[in-house]
């Protein structure tokens, strides 16, 4: 049991809002949870300005439940003023320094929102140590091209069902007649042509490390 035990990955996503890990890398999360690996969150707003924050926060904690995160860690921030400063840098540290991951997933840093882009720059220097760290993206995410593809297809419905626990969100899309499920399915769709499997999730390395043994 030690032994397999001492495999076990520990594994930090970071999103600026809720519901932005479950729709950026929450397949690959939830896959690492199928294998046995360690998840934990890291959520820096509690979305307010999407609806009333008690509502967002329950919200991320049956997600979590459902991607069986081990820890939510917030970042206390208010929606939309996320700064890029030296304080956010350090409460990133942190946390990354409390869990000590193998793997991190945060925002692509070429984004039409704000708080996405500070979250992505403050973390690139508070990750510097970190051998594994991956961008993901969203809907507002721009000139993204992933390299890195994680095949999601047996996980595409424990992906939905931890978007679906954001129940105040899922219309809200601004594209008539489109929820953010049915956005995040097309996406799986079209990553996984790209990755040539039926759905996949993308991701831009900043840092990827290939283990091939010792």
């Amino acid at each position: 049991m030690r032994a397999v035990d001492s495999r076990r990955l520990r594994v930090l996503a970071l999103g600026a809002h809720p519901d932005d890990i479950e729709a950026g890398c929450g397949g690959t999360l939830s896959k690492y949870a199928r294998n046995g690996h360690r998840i934990f969150l890291m959520v820096l707003t509690a979305g307010e300005q999407g609806a009333a924050r008690g509502i967002r926060t329950r919200e991320q904690q049956q997600a979590a439940k459902s991607l069986k995160a081990e820890k939510i860690y917030w970042g206390g921030y208010p929606d939309t003023k996320l700064p890029m400063d030296q304080r956010l840098i350090q409460k990133i540290e942190r946390v990354v320094r409390k869990v000590d991951p193998h793997f991190i997933f945060v925002h692509f840093h070429d984004d039409t929102h704000q708080d996405h882009r500070h979250l992505a720059s403050c973390t690139m220097t508070a990750t510097r140590y970190t051998k594994n760290v991956m961008f993901y993206e969203g809907p507002t995410t721009q000139n993204f091209s992933p390299t890195v593809f994680v095949d999601i297809d047996t996980v595409l419905e424990d992906k939905i069902q931890a978007l679906r626990a954001h129940t105040s969100q899922v219309k809200k899309t601004n594209i008539e007649g489109l929820t953010i499920l049915d956005i995040i399915r097309s996406s799986a769709h079209f990553r996984g042509i790209q990755g040539r499997v039926k759905n996949a999730e993308g991701f831009v390395p900043l840092r990827l490390f290939i283990n091939i043994g010792q």
